[in-house]
């Protein structure tokens, strides 16, 4: 990991952005906070729609704002965190929040355009949990696999 910020410091930027998520279903926020090699950290929030399946998640909302602002390869780390809402607080959750499956493919297509491997720093009430993006997502397809 980059010494421009530590995961601690990357994971409270997802909580944060998941104060600002919009999840009148579940009731389930999520914020996620993307690491570049330059120092930019985005961040974005899930966001459900009445038509369950349009709802959008938390990482991917994040990687369309990096690609907006023309960041697409130098991806260092992701980390993701939120939990329940209750009471009108979030309340993190006991167990690591890892990314869906569709997020790790969004994630996976922003690190092979760079050719990294980004840490997930996965948040939970007594910490976090670290993984490789290879690791939960092994054998991943991406760009290079429609290369000529």
């Amino acid at each position: 990991m980059t010494s421009l910020i530590n995961p601690e410091e990357l994971l409270d930027k997802a909580l944060r952005a998941s104060h600002q998520a919009y999840a009148p279903y579940s009731q389930f926020h999520v914020g996620a906070a993307l690491l570049f090699d330059d120092g930019t950290v985005v961040t974005g929030c899930n966001f459900e729609n009445a038509s369950y399946g349009l709802s959008l998640c938390a990482e991917t909302n994040a990687i369309v704002d990096a690609n907006h602002r023309g960041l697409r390869s130098g991806l260092v780390a992701v980390a993701v965190h939120g939990g329940p809402l209750q009471n009108g607080k979030i309340s993190p959750n006991a167990h690591a929040i890892t990314p869906c499956g569709r997020c790790r493919q969004m994630i996976n297509e922003v690190a092979q355009l760079g050719n990294t491997d980004p840490q997930v720093y996965c948040g939970h009430e007594g910490g976090y949990t670290q993984y490789s993006l290879s690791a939960l997502l092994p054998a991943a397809f991406g760009p290079a696999n429609l290369d000529n």
